[in-house]
This record gives structure tokens, C-alpha cells and sequence, in this order.
């Protein structure tokens, strides 16, 4: 991944080592091993539905829980959209979508505005997938925010199955992503009044 909009990170603690490579200009390419197979399943299908290319070796103390590991998946991934995004120059900053999946509907809007906030209003059905608690997609996307400087908002409007809730929010937020990251040669500089972000 050579692009100019493209990062790799790396993060090893006594907890956690994690490599990722994130292309904003991809053809939606992933590579992706977590340690945690639904956590690979989301990561592989944001890539998917957002033409991100992503690749990502992560080894973890999952024999203790999965709270370092996705913990740190979320810094990982939001220091390198960070660095992917450089100086935030001719993007369109904004983003959003409203993404059905059978009878779940997930809403998802989000600013790159280097002013992090997570707004998560997620209330699952389930509290476990297969032994994955759920719990720790909150604390995947506080991270992931934090990191990467974004303003992020996660509705879910309505869901009766707890895979079909989770695969929209990574759908909908790789949509709307998609669309904030995308370069708008009507833009000069930062799209921002300040003149910076």
C-alpha cells in the first residue's frame, strides 16, 4: 500500500502487537486477522462496502477476554486513518448513511473535524456473539474516535438480531466514511471557515 493516502501502524504492549495498513484509495482489499473471527467478519466487510483496502495482523491476550485486543484494534485503526488523512486538505469532511439490513436499520453520520465525540446509541438484543461481548464494540469505537479525530454518530433505529445490528453499523459506517473521505476539487484547503481542522 504505496498510496499517497495510505498509512501503516504498528502497536506492541505486553498486551497486544498489531500491525495495520489502511489505503483510503483502494479497491476495497482486505487481509485481516484479529484473533477474533466476527471482529475479521466487520473489518473485512468495512473494507468491502467502503473500497478501503485493509490489512491487519493482530495478536492478543484473548486467553484473559477480548477487551486489550479491541481496545487496540480501535487506536490502531484511527492513528493510521489519521495519518492516511494528512492535513484533511479537498475532503468532503461529512458523511452519512442510513443502512437497512432485513429488519434491522442502522443510522450512521460522522465529521472529521480533529475534534473527537462518540455518540453511541446502540442498545443490542444479545449481549454475546458466540463468546464475544458485545460491550466491547463501545469501547472499539471510543478508541477508534479518539485516534482518529472524529465526530461519530451510531443510531440504531431498530434491529432484532444481534449480527444483522453489528453488520450495519460497520456497513454504514464504511459508506459514510467513504463519502467524508473523498477528495472534492471544488474544496480549497479545509472545508472549514477556520481554514484549518
Amino acid at each position: 500500500m504505496n498510496g499517497q493516502r495510505s498509512a501503516k501502524v504498528e502497536r506492541k504492549t505486553r498486551e497486544t502487537d498489531i500491525k495495520l495498513s489502511l489505503n483510503l484509495d483502494g479497491n476495497g482489499k482486505s487481509a485481516v486477522n484479529t484473533g477474533i473471527p466476527f471482529m475479521d467478519h466487520m473489518l473485512e466487510l468495512f473494507a468491502r462496502h467502503g473500497f478501503f483496502d485493509l490489512e491487519i495482523d493482530a495478536v492478543g491476550d484473548l486467553e484473559i477476554d477480548a477487551h486489550h485486543t479491541m481496545e487496540d484494534l480501535g487506536l490502531v485503526f484511527g492513528e493510521a486513518l489519521n495519518k492516511a488523512l494528512g492535513d484533511r486538505k479537498g475532503i468532503t469532511r461529512y458523511g452519512s448513511a442510513l443502512l437497512p439490513m432485513d429488519e434491522t436499520l442502522i443510522r450512521v453520520a460522522l465529521d472529521l473535524s480533529n475534534r473527537p465525540y462518540l455518540v453511541y446509541e446502540v442498545k443490542p438484543p444479545q449481549f454475546m456473539i458466540k463468546d464475544l461481548n458485545v460491550a466491547l464494540f463501545r469501547e472499539f469505537f471510543v478508541a477508534f474516535v479518539n485516534k482518529s479525530g472524529m465526530n461519530l454518530h451510531i443510531d440504531m433505529l431498530r434491529g432484532e438480531e444481534i449480527h444483522h445490528v453489528f453488520e450495519g453499523i460497520f456497513k454504514a459506517l464504511s459508506k459514510a466514511l467513504a463519502q467524508a473521505v473523498r477528495i472534492d476539487p471544488r474544496i480549497k484547503g479545509t472545508l472549514s471557515t477556520k481554514g484549518s481542522l
